[in-house]
């Protein structure tokens, strides 16, 4: 039996068409998937830990509709393509967006291989604001079409660097690493991510959400809207600004306990615009 309700699934993403295994609906779960399940790590924040159960995390990401790092989106999209008939391997990556090339962080996040008709293709929807909004073939070495902009795999060290074309640079989002990971060897990884000061989660408020055409995002109190013709617009907000944003931007069911992670994000972040 699948372990996961595929039913709730698609309902959850807004997807109900055919279930067969086809990129073309590859190509549609992962457009839907992280413009209705926001990547937020506000769990991180509270203390309360991060369980990779797969049971705890649809009992938040689809019946709870809060959201998740990549530990949590991309363990749950990798069992509902599963239970659709894809085949799927784990992958292990080392983040490098907005991080300096000579500072080395561990290999802290998981995507998804899918193996379709003979080739393999990289899914990913849970790096935040840097998310892939269309899955990419993982053998082809040139620029390559997203809903948003162009993304590159390139060789790196022994790794695989995936980049993204913003504005005139290419930026480096992560590498990945050669192999295929087993489940449990995310558990140390998540447990640094959720636990460790040095985690970004654990002093940054960050929270996502990508749409069809547009981009939100949070790091504090810092909200940037980014559209797909390439527009901006960042401001900072208040405790009151924040509370709505997460509710209308993020669509996420605010919980009173949030107030505190709220307040200090904007004290992290400052006042001005």
């Amino acid at each position: 039996m699948p372990d996961i309700d595929l039913d709730a699934y698609c309902a959850r993403v807004g997807y109900d068409g055919p279930r067969a295994p086809t990129l073309g609906l590859l190509q549609a779960l992962h457009r839907l998937h992280p413009a209705a399940i926001p990547f937020e790590a506000i769990d991180v924040q509270l203390g309360r830990g991060v369980s990779l159960d797969p049971a705890a995390i649809d009992a938040k990401l689809i019946d709870a509709r809060r959201g998740g790092y990549c530990f949590e989106h991309n363990d749950l999209f990798k069992r509902a393509l599963r239970a659709m008939g894809f085949e799927v391997s784990n992958l292990l990556a080392r983040p490098r967006w907005n991080r300096p090339l000579d500072q080395h962080v561990p290999r802290t996040h998981q995507a998804v291989r899918v193996r379709l008709d003979g080739e393999d293709w990289l899914a990913d929807v849970g790096f935040g604001a840097a998310m892939l909004t269309a899955p990419i073939r993982l053998d082809i070495r040139g620029a390559q079409e997203t809903a948003f902009e162009l993304v590159r795999l390139s060789p790196n060290a022994g790794d695989v660097r995936l980049e993204a074309l913003i504005a005139s640079d290419w930026l480096p989002i992560y590498d990945l690493a050669p192999g295929t990971p087993l489940d449990i060897d995310f558990v140390a990884p998540n447990w640094f991510t959720s636990t460790h000061p040095d985690s970004i989660f654990r002093r940054t408020l960050i929270v996502s959400r990508t749409g069809r055409d547009v981009r939100y995002m949070l790091a504090d109190n810092l909200h940037t809207v980014r559209q797909r013709d390439g527009a901006v617009d960042r401001r900072r907000l208040t405790v009151d600004e924040l509370e709505r944003t997460l509710v209308e931007d993020f669509q996420l069911p605010f919980e009173p306990e949030w107030r505190p992670v709220l307040e200090r994000a904007v004290a992290a972040g400052g006042t001005s615009s």
